[in-house]
């Protein structure tokens, strides 16, 4: 029992791992045409993390974001997502997986030009198996929590593409996923409607969300809190600050 001389120790929460890669190789052809796509590559990433994962062209860097997409295997080593061994699920559970489990939010937005803003939205929770009142709640709260509640109706060719590319994360945050994975996420955005766009990412870090982005863009990589820097396949770089990242790049 504790006395008023007696101070309150403050136990450390220990952070949950949501992305562990153990030993990674990806390897592509064989013999003389063999290439090395990723070259024993261990990271982790935990809950409520804000990281970017950069590195030149050929670095590693798409490759890795295939590999924490569970878009493709390993050739060799040990993935854990939120816990659960994925490196050798069938195509089925792997499928269950990405769904429940990722949301995804390409350069490309990848929206159905024939749905709304809000049908777009609804489309992970069919797959999910949510039902049908539930699906338009949750699509249309996910909406409003990225700024395009006034524009359920609307279908993306009467969006501006930092509209599109905001309904496309609320896509992917409406099943509620462990991870918030983009690839390029700015790309196809001008340097005011990226500002916005990274600024949402920042603020749904700040509610909870762990957010890994793969970008080629400096100005991306600063607004994080973390860098993990690719070259030939490897990390060179685990845990770099956005202030050092110029001279990385610069090397």
């Amino acid at each position: 029992m504790l006395t008023d001389s007696q101070p309150s120790i403050d136990i450390p929460v220990p952070q949950k791992t949501i992305i562990k890669l153990e030993h990674i190789y990806k390897i592509y052809g064989a013999g003389d045409a063999e290439v090395i796509a990723l070259d024993n590559v261990n990271l982790e990433i935990n809950q409520g993390e804000y990281c970017a994962i950069m590195g030149a062209s050929g670095s590693g860097k798409s490759t890795v974001m295939n590999m924490i997409g569970c878009l493709d295997r390993p050739s060799s080593g040990q993935y854990y997502l939120d816990g659960e061994d994925v490196a050798n699920l069938s195509e089925a559970a792997l499928a269950k997986t990405r769904n429940l489990k990722i949301g995804f939010v390409f350069q490309q937005y990848h929206l159905l030009s024939q749905l709304s803003a809000i049908e777009n939205v609804m489309l992970p929770m069919v797959y999910a198996g949510i039902k049908g009142n539930e699906r338009v709640d949750r699509a249309a709260d996910a909406l409003k929590r990225v700024g395009m509640g006034h524009r359920l109706k609307n279908k993306p060719n009467e969006m501006s593409g930092g509209q599109q590319q905001r309904v496309a994360i609320a896509r992917a945050i409406v099943n509620q996923p462990v991870l918030l994975l983009a690839d390029e996420p700015t790309g196809a955005l001008d340097s005011h409607t990226t500002r916005e766009v990274i600024d949402l990412f920042t603020e749904l870090n700040q509610g909870g969300i762990t957010v890994v982005i793969v970008t080629h863009e400096l100005d991306v990589g600063r607004a994080t809190r973390r860098i993990v820097w690719f070259r030939d396949g490897q990390v060179i770089h685990n845990n770099l600050s956005p202030q050092d990242l110029s001279l990385v790049a610069a090397s």
